[in-house]
């Protein structure tokens, strides 16, 4: 038998039997489709955690008074190590104050900009009249710099000046989710308009040009004071100053960091013996953090793929064992006729394969489907997983071999004087 008749013979037989062919392909498919959609969505993540951060820029830091991640785990400052240099209990977790945030600005000569400021709070109201919002608003304390190292840029209006820092006084520079709610999408409307945030008035000097969101959080629903404001109304929790330096060349970044660690700890009263109770961060870190986490999760998505899969050959397996029983007699005739056990084996194999193709050309194309939709609630570009692809195909084809292989050696091994008299 030549390769093409082989080739007409299994697919004339996987077509005659729809309804076992459109279950196994379904479970095949379901299996792609679990682990093709959950990448797909993972990419689409992946692209918006870049997009957002990629903003801040690779040339930028960040002094922290502790170690923390964005996913709001604590972690130690500095384990105490043997041969390390040691902490003293008094400054361990000790917060980063005003004063020493606003010593370091005025003592970092390195050629960069500076950025003192004091997270406020993540549930705060904003209200115009009879209109407000729901308690999800961000207040962030921050100074003239604020804006352009958190990768926002002014659409109308003003940003805060030295007069503003200084006095605390009540102006704001808002998102464009709070210019939307209440004028309408309108920047310049809003303008020395007077609303009020938990019920304190404040005059609106400037609006923030649209940034997205990341994870469910919109980045322009907030509003943005001087941090000597947020000390005086939304700092409850005495929270500690964050300190953000961006120098103008990625090749700086390092020098710019030993600079400010041997500025930032005499401030900080520490002598040569003790151990920095401050964390500095690049900017990408919060990056490299989210994609390690993200690594989890694509792990969890080839375990469920592949159980499925697995799953998905033992049943292929079977329905072809089933399929050599009942074609015993056809098995027969073609041996009877000149047949060979090779052109057994490849028709069986070939039907095994061709089923298992089928479900990867379904799960592929539900995959994206189911992906992209989470692509299209984040906002993101159109996410087409080529390696996934390719991987998908490859993986049905080596799980359709596998599955045929001992259904095409026991149909190549039939006696055909046995299996013609089957009944």
């Amino acid at each position: 038998m030549r390769m093409q008749d082989v080739l007409s013979l299994a697919f004339r037989t996987v077509r005659s039997n729809k309804l076992r062919t459109g279950i196994t392909v379904a479970i095949i498919a379901f299996g792609i489709m679990a682990l093709v959609g959950i990448n797909t969505a993972i990419d689409a993540m992946k692209q918006k955690f870049t997009e957002s951060f990629a903003s801040m820029g690779a040339n930028g830091f960040t002094i922290h008074y502790r170690d923390f991640n964005f996913f709001g785990r604590d972690n130690s400052v500095q384990k105490e190590k043997k041969g390390a240099l040691r902490e003293k209990k008094s400054n361990i977790k000790k917060k980063i104050t005003k004063d020493e945030a606003e010593n370091f600005k005025k003592s970092f000569r390195y050629p960069s900009k500076i950025s003192t400021s004091l997270r406020g709070t993540n549930d705060a109201i904003v209200s115009l009249g009879e209109k407000k919002t729901t308690p999800t608003v961000w207040i962030n304390g921050g100074d003239d710099n604020w804006a352009e190292l958190n990768g926002y840029s002014l659409l109308a209006g003003r940003n805060l000046n030295d007069i503003d820092i200084s006095s605390g006084r009540n102006v704001t520079v808002i998102g464009s989710d709070i210019v939307k709610r209440f004028f309408n999408g309108h920047a310049e409307s809003a303008l020395e308009k007077i609303i009020k945030i938990n019920g304190i008035p404040y005059r609106v000097i400037g609006t923030l040009d649209e940034k997205g969101s990341t994870l469910g959080r919109s980045w322009d629903n907030m509003a943005l004071v001087s941090y000597n404001n947020v000390r005086r109304f939304f700092n409850s929790n005495n929270s500690s100053f964050n300190i953000q330096v961006k120098v103008p060349d990625v090749r700086q970044v390092d020098q710019a960091i030993g600079e400010a660690e041997g500025i930032f700890r005499p401030i900080r009263r520490l002598s040569t013996t003790e151990a920095s109770n401050f964390v500095i961060d690049k900017s990408d870190r919060f990056v490299e953090e989210l994609l390690r986490n993200l690594g989890f999760i694509t792990g969890s998505a080839l375990v469920i793929g592949f159980i499925t899969l697995i799953g998905a050959a033992v049943g292929l397996m079977n329905i072809m064992l089933v399929s050599v029983t009942e074609r015993t007699k056809e098995i027969g005739l073609v041996k009877a006729i000149g047949g060979r056990q090779k052109n057994i084996r490849q028709q069986f194999l070939y039907e095994s394969i061709m089923i298992s193709l089928m479900g990867a050309v379904f799960g592929i194309i539900l995959g994206i489907i189911v992906g992209n939709s989470f692509s299209l609630v984040l906002s993101t570009g159109f996410v087409f997983p080529w390696q996934w692809l390719i991987g998908g195909i490859v993986i049905c084809t080596i799980v359709g071999l596998l599955a045929g292989l001992y259904p095409s050696l026991k149909a190549s091994r039939l006696n055909p004087i046995e299996a013609l008299r089957y009944e």
